[in-house]
């Protein structure tokens, strides 16, 4: 039995060396294993993102103001441009309640001028009963005027004092009844124009419906017109990426539906805050809506970028399990595993951003079989 344990660890013990020597072969008892000096660089890479081209702007068209529509000015994939009459309301019934609102508004006026030159008639007579009763008290304090005659012109003071006030109160009335009014007429006013649906923005109409004949009400969408001049895509990249883009960086944009065609795009947004779906931030590309584009077309957006300066690696070099990633490099004939932080990857390298330091010998051969403090024997990188 313990010959068979012996020949069973005999042969493991064969297997594990063959495959740690990978491409290599063992030397005095050693792995052997490529390395290459760690050097300082910067890597350069593709980001490619892939969606749908959409409108940069969508508006839905709405009415403030239920009625039947009389007209319907265009329909799905006309062109229209600002301010252009797309709906136009029935405004009948509203044109007659305004020229009631608007006699309303007269009558009230008329009433508001009469009290106003009662209120006029009203002064002088107040004026003049005021400055009677003054001169009479001056005669009475001198014996000239018996106390009668200044009871009398004191109570005619009084009298058009409070007329005065009685016709001060119906010009306020009449005044407030004029407004009132007008701010009647003012809303039916503004019901008519309301009856006249523009468009808010130049572009396509992408969806109807109304139809004449038909009634509009608040709150419904009757048409939809979307601004196809420039299109946008949307997409995600790495927060190892998006310190490197900015809004206006240049773009090269592919549509499936026009292969062996190349549109030039512009980065219009880089989301400030990373998505909820993880440690990724939203980026937006504007592109012209012309030469046959058209909003849902499937377009893959390239945008190159190129990292700062730092510690570069091969890709080949590094182990990545239970989320943490690891190099290995050579100390004194044997293998110190190095946990390290990755940055931009490109070309077959990756950036480190911390973890090791330029010069050092990092392992680029047969790192999944590697182990802290095993025996190698290291040679230059070479191709298997």
């Amino acid at each position: 039995m313990r010959s068979w344990r012996k020949a069973v660890a005999a042969i493991l013990s064969a297997v594990s060396l063959l495959l740690a020597a990978g491409c290599g072969s063992r030397a005095a008892g050693k792995v052997t294993v490529e390395v290459l000096p760690v050097r300082e660089g910067a890597v350069t890479t593709d980001l490619e993102i892939t969606g749908v081209l959409a409108p940069n702007r969508t508006v839905n068209i709405f009415s403030k103001l239920a009625g039947v529509v009389d007209v319907v000015g265009a329909d799905v994939g006309d062109r229209v441009a600002a301010g252009q009459l797309l709906l136009q309301i029935d405004t009948r019934e509203l044109n007659a309640q305004l020229k009631q609102a608007q006699a309303a508004v007269r009558v009230a006026e008329a009433q508001a001028e009469d009290a106003r030159i009662g209120v006029e008639a009203a002064r002088v007579e107040l004026d003049l009963a005021r400055k009677t009763c003054e001169r009479i008290k001056k005669l009475a304090d001198a014996g000239a005027a018996s106390p009668s005659q200044l009871d009398e012109a004191q109570s005619r003071l009084e009298g058009a004092e409070k007329k005065y006030q009685d016709f001060a109160k119906k010009y306020e009335a009449a005044s407030n009844a004029v407004a009132v009014q007008q701010a009647a007429a003012g809303v039916i006013s503004a019901q008519i124009s309301n009856s006249r649906i523009t468009s808010p923005i130049g572009g396509v109409v992408t969806n109807r419906n109304i139809n004449p004949g038909e009634l509009a009400s608040p709150g419904v969408p009757l048409l939809t017109v979307a601004d196809v001049g420039v299109l946008k895509l949307q997409g995600m990249v790495s927060q190892e990426a998006v310190s490197l883009l900015s809004v206006g960086q240049e773009v090269k944009v592919a549509v499936d539906a026009l292969p062996g065609r190349s549109f030039t795009g512009r980065i219009s947004r880089v989301g400030p805050v990373a998505a909820t779906t993880g440690q990724y931030f939203p980026v937006e590309i504007s592109v012209p809506g012309k030469s046959g584009l058209a909003a849902g077309m499937t377009a893959r957006a390239t945008i190159r970028i190129t990292g700062p300066k730092g510690v570069v690696v091969p890709l080949a070099a590094v182990k990545t399990g239970g989320g943490q990633s690891c190099v290995f490099v050579v100390s004194r004939g044997r293998v110190v595993r190095r946990p390290v932080r990755l940055g931009l990857r490109g070309n077959g390298e990756v950036m480190v951003l911390q973890g090791l330091r330029p010069g050092e010998q990092v392992i680029v051969s047969n790192v999944g079989a590697l182990q802290e403090g095993m025996p190698v024997a290291a040679v230059p990188a070479k191709k298997c």
